[in-house]
Formats: C-alpha cells, structure tokens, sequence
C-alpha cells in the first residue's frame, strides 16, 4: 500500500491558501496557563500582519519557522 501525502498546511490568514512557512506563537493569558502554547500558521505575507494583531492583544509569544 503505497503511502498518502501529506496535506500541505495553509497560512491562517482570512482567505489565504498559500503554504505555511511560519508558526504564529501565543496564548491569552485569561484562558490559558502561562506554559500552553496556540500556532496560527503563517505564509511569508501573512506572518506580520498576524503577529502585529496578537501583539496588540499581548498575545504574541514568538515566530519560529515551519519546520523546527
């Protein structure tokens, strides 16, 4: 049986389908325990503008690439 593909994963920008190449890293310090990590997926357009709207909110933890 051969094996199946992985999906390629998308950018979470609104409407975007461009591939990922960045991981959007926060938690909401109301919901979460200061150690759980969330990830919005980034493509190389979308990573400033998701990073500025959870940075706003004191959100924003870190970006790191895809692939670490």
């Amino acid at each position: 049986m051969a094996e199946a593909e992985a999906e390629p994963l998308i950018c979470s920008s609104k409407g975007c389908t461009d591939a990922a190449v960045h991981q959007v890293v926060w938690n909401n310090p109301k919901l979460h325990t200061p150690d759980r990590r969330k990830i919005w997926l980034a493509c190389g357009d979308h990573e400033e503008t998701l990073r500025r709207f959870l940075d706003a909110r004191d959100f924003y933890r870190e970006t790191v690439p895809l692939d670490a």
